[in-house]
């Protein structure tokens, strides 16, 4: 398939995504819209264009990794999932319900498709070294990417992780930063501030990479790039909105976990199209 009609199914495949997260949120009246929305570009473009995988043999050995670090963001999660072909659609109904496989954070134990459990923020870069170093140490060709949220790097045990992985030189480990500068309440840096993030990472012995989060194109340059002559692990800054493509939610830290009342919801609607 010409890299073009890839990035086309990337960005059909993330409006269907938006509106399906979106709807699951609304039914449920549970969940993190505005992180679903600034991640899902990014996670389209992993399972569309990118990543090496078989829903139909979820544990295959030669399948690449995804970990999602930011565990609370399900609603992307599971739309992607579920496009992939690992369950059907009929589940996503049941998110948020008791007894349903789609819990508010991915449960591998429930789902396939899930590499690690993930919830608690700074657990999910950690497991994603460990595979990765893993695989180094087996020999294994396979990719290993996880994606954390901007605010979660504010958590000591990722920069643990940077470190290890850097000296490591984890050539096929790949850190996405979700960079939407919101985290629950108010911005990452008036809470505590990550700037110059690129600078961080460098020192930490990363190759490092900024990129348009919501533009399929760059993201799908960057991320499929292969890895032969790297020698370093590589850290995608992908800036980011908050909420992106419901007008109403872009930029605003409420819609962390802010859910639709009815009118909100036929609204974005009428925008998702």
């Amino acid at each position: 398939m010409l890299k073009n009609d890839i990035a086309n199914t990337i960005r059909e495949k993330a409006l269907w995504m938006r509106r399906r997260a979106f709807t699951m949120v609304f039914d449920a009246q549970l969940g993190h819209p505005g992180g679903d929305f600034s991640a899902i570009d990014i996670i389209a473009t992993l399972y569309f264009g990118v990543m090496r995988y078989d829903p139909k043999d979820p544990a295959l050995p030669e399948r690449d990794r995804f970990v999602m670090s930011k565990g609370h963001a399900t609603g992307a999660l599971y739309t992607a999932l579920c496009a992939a072909g690992y369950f059907p659609e009929d589940w996503l109904p049941t998110y948020m319900q008791p007894q349903s496989k789609l819990n508010g954070h991915p449960n591998r134990n429930y789902l396939p498709g899930v590499e690690t459990n993930t919830g608690p923020l700074g657990h999910g870069f950690p497991v994603a070294l460990g595979i990765a170093i893993a695989g180094q140490l087996t020999g294994s060709d396979h990719r290993t990417f996880v994606l954390t949220g901007d605010g979660e790097l504010q958590e000591g045990s990722n920069w643990e992780a940077a470190m290890t992985a850097g000296n490591r030189r984890l050539d096929k480990l790949t850190l996405i930063v979700d960079r939407n500068r919101l985290q629950q309440g108010m911005g990452t840096e008036e809470t505590n501030g990550l700037d110059p993030l690129d600078d961080k990472f460098r020192a930490f012995g990363w190759d490092v990479v900024e990129v348009d989060g919501h533009d399929v194109d760059a993201l799908l340059n960057v991320l499929s790039e292969p890895v032969e002559g790297r020698s370093k692990p590589l850290c995608v800054i992908a800036n980011t909105v908050k909420g992106k493509g419901v007008s109403f939610m872009e930029n605003k830290a409420a819609w962390h976990h802010g859910v639709p009342n009815a009118e909100q919801y036929e609204d974005a609607m009428e925008e998702l199209v």
